[in-house]
């Protein structure tokens, strides 16, 4: 195994995620370092770098912390809050490490790919272009199935109670899944004929467009949809490092 300082751990990762190789708005890597140069004992996982993450991370002796929306953008807009984050990282010596699309689009360990997991949909195939690169994943069910049923599995593997738009079929036998904010790929999902589009939110536009085009949809949370990614790290972490990996909780309703 390799030494388990923060320096290799992210380097770790960014070749695994193959982080430099896809254009972002988030600055994804190592944004906060730490004052520890040599082993660390606990990396934390979690969906946003945010206070309550960071103080929750706190308590479970984490040295570095691996997050999906981390605080620094290429369009930063409210550098006061990166500010009150930053230093409070720095106060209790945290480092974070953050990865946006390139964990959303990873073949192995995303959450798009993971959700298509949890479905077991067949033969999963890239879906949904996100400024040029598809990010999500679409699929079909060994057999069509109810919308109750899918929406319970779905339940069944953590995530939060699911919102269905039932604005098309009943039985499903296609889906398209886009973790997150992941609603203006639902013209991708129309066009290709897809029975269900699986998202994490839906808005006002997205809930119309999807009655206006008959094809149900089924959100089931931005947070919720994008534990998945960050908690499949975990076993990536721990079997290339020995370190005690923890996964950090936060928002339970969106």
């Amino acid at each position: 195994m390799l030494d388990p300082t923060v320096k290799n751990i992210a380097g770790y990762l960014n070749r695994t995620l193959r982080v430099g190789r896809i254009k972002d708005a988030s600055l994804n890597g190592l944004q906060v370092s730490s004052r520890k140069s040599g082993a660390i004992g606990t990396v934390g996982f979690a969906v946003d770098a945010c206070m309550t993450t960071f103080e929750r991370a706190k308590k479970l002796g984490v040295d570095l912390l691996v997050v999906h929306h981390g605080i620094r953008w290429k369009r930063q807009r409210d550098r006061a809050l990166v500010r009150t984050r930053e230093a409070f990282l720095k106060k209790i010596d945290m480092a974070l490490y953050a990865v946006h699309l390139p964990l959303d689009l990873h073949e192995k360990y995303g959450n798009n790919i993971q959700l298509a997991a949890f479905l077991g949909l067949e033969s999963p195939r890239k879906f949904g272009r996100y400024h040029g690169v598809k990010i999500g994943y679409a699929g079909k069910l060994r057999r069509a199935q109810r919308l109750q049923a899918i929406s319970a599995v779905l339940s069944k593997h953590r995530l939060t109670a699911c919102r269905v738009l039932p604005f098309g079929k009943d039985r499903i036998r296609t889906i398209g899944i886009v973790s997150g904010g992941g609603g203006s790929m639902l013209p991708d999902a129309v066009q290709e004929g897809i029975d269900c589009f699986l998202v994490g939110e839906v808005d006002l536009a997205l809930y119309n467009a999807a009655r206006d085009q008959n094809i149900t949809v089924i959100a089931c949370g931005h947070y919720a949809t994008e534990t998945v990614g960050v908690r499949a790290l975990m076993s990536v972490v721990s079997n290339a490092f020995p370190v005690k990996t923890v996964f950090v909780d936060d928002v339970k309703d969106l």
